[in-house]
């Protein structure tokens, strides 16, 4: 098992890869030891503010509880992502952004940002062995089929995931992006249908609600659908990731794996609809609610 530390970079090239999809490229010496478990490895990227600069960032092994104790105003904000790319011998590493309007520090940082700004980065150290905490796709040895959706927050993740994949998989691709332009941003898999629409003016989850119902409809046969416990996402955190003890999957096969992330809201009918209606194993199928439609980033 690695462990997890902060590693500090700066900014080294920034690339808008879509009109929604900003790359960033992070350099720095310590980028020699950061571990690349592989397929959607979350990560924690720290952003300095005028009022909270990096230097208030607690980074022991007790930082998030020390974190939380500070005042407010002298807590450095930080924002979950994905790991892109890892290129130790140059130390440097690739994380994608969703470019939004401003309406909290990350959004903030993400839109002006330029070469050379600083930031810490808490993420697996080599060397690496067996599971890492932040891996969520994990799909049984035997998987029939992949089922991959989410809005514009997992393409990272879908991405990452379909770079990692053998090209004996198979699955759809379900997602819903800002632009039609941004749908060029998934890399293709041969063994993989795309089912990817920009929203442009429509209602958010008009396509990914539908979409996944037709993709279930048509990856597996409806079975006897199963008990779901229901949880008030203003409340709790949807994250539901099915797996063994040990870090590995919680079947040894399944026709099915379904891996669901973005929208809260979206993601709990989502959740419904496979477990409940249309019988899939919830051990096969991993949800996660990044984050609250009309609730601003904190």
């Amino acid at each position: 098992m690695s462990a997890h530390r902060f590693f500090h970079a700066r900014v080294h090239a920034v690339a808008d890869l879509t009109p929604s999809i900003r790359r960033f490229t992070f350099a720095g010496e310590e980028l020699r030891d950061y571990a690349d478990p592989g397929y959607d490895q979350r990560i924690k990227i720290v952003f300095p503010t005028t009022r909270a600069g990096l230097e208030r960032m607690p980074t022991g092994e007790d930082w998030y509880d020390v974190w939380r104790n500070l005042d407010t105003a002298a807590r450095p904000p930080f924002r979950t992502y994905t790991t892109r790319r890892v290129r130790n011998d140059e130390r440097e590493v690739d994380v994608d952004m969703v470019v939004h309007a401003v309406d909290g520090p990350a959004s903030a940082w993400i839109a002006h940002a330029r070469v050379g700004d600083e930031v810490l980065i808490f993420a697996p150290a080599r060397p690496h062995t067996g599971a890492s905490p932040g891996l969520d796709f994990v799909p049984p040895v035997r998987t029939g089929t992949h089922l991959l959706a989410g809005d514009e927050t997992a393409a990272p993740a879908i991405a990452a995931i379909l770079e990692r994949l053998p090209e004996s998989a198979t699955g759809t691709v379900v997602a819903e992006v800002p632009d039609p332009r941004d749908v060029l941003y998934f890399p293709r898999h041969p063994g993989f249908q795309y089912r990817v629409a920009g929203r442009e003016h429509r209602a958010r989850h008009s396509h990914l609600v539908p979409a996944v119902r037709d993709a279930v409809a048509d990856l597996v046969p409806r079975g006897r659908g199963g008990d779901v416990e229901e949880i008030d996402i203003d409340r709790s955190v949807l994250w539901e990731v099915p797996r063994t003890a040990r870090g590995g999957a919680a079947l040894k096969s399944a026709p099915l794996y379904a891996w669901l992330a973005g929208e809260a809201g979206a993601i709990r009918q989502l959740r419904r609809h496979l477990v409940r209606e249309h019988g899939v194993d919830r051990r096969a199928v991993a949800f996660m609610g990044y984050w609250r439609l009309g609730r601003p980033e904190a």
